[in-house]
């Protein structure tokens, strides 16, 4: 999700149905959802993730369709495209992933790292491992 967008992917496991219900939910709530093919992947979160200024992070975009986003940043970790958000530039991201953790800290984003080897040998990564909860 970027501000008012809502990224859907559209391969294996969600067809044209499932976004045309995504966006019938969430349109009378001011969402608008924009269908993102998926090439090689079941989740498009296992190829991107949104940075906190709305570009996208993708370590293979080639895994996806990438003309739907305003700009997607290249991170040469594969784990690199994997970042959960905590608010105000800062990041949580996988240790494994230390080239794009300099570049995230480059483009001006408080990283915090973290180790989840044990994670990424069972094919999980940091988004996988968190839940984000609104408040309001």
């Amino acid at each position: 999700m970027v501000g008012t967008t809502v990224y859907a992917g559209r391969g294996g496991r969600t067809n044209a149905e499932g976004i045309r219900q995504l966006r019938g939910l969430v349109a009378p709530r001011g969402f608008a959802v924009v269908a993102v093919r998926l090439h090689q992947v079941l989740h498009l979160k296992s190829a991107v993730t949104a940075l906190p200024d709305g570009t996208v992070a993708a370590a293979d975009p080639s895994l996806i369709d990438a003309s739907p986003f305003p700009a997607v940043r290249i991170v040469p970790d594969a784990a690199g495209s994997h970042v959960v958000l905590l608010g105000g530039g800062a990041v949580l991201m996988a240790a494994s992933a230390p080239r794009s953790a300099a570049l995230f800290d480059d483009w001006g984003l408080d990283v915090t790292v973290a180790d989840i080897g044990e994670f990424e040998k069972m094919e999980g990564c940091v988004t996988c491992l968190s839940v984000l909860i609104a408040r309001g």
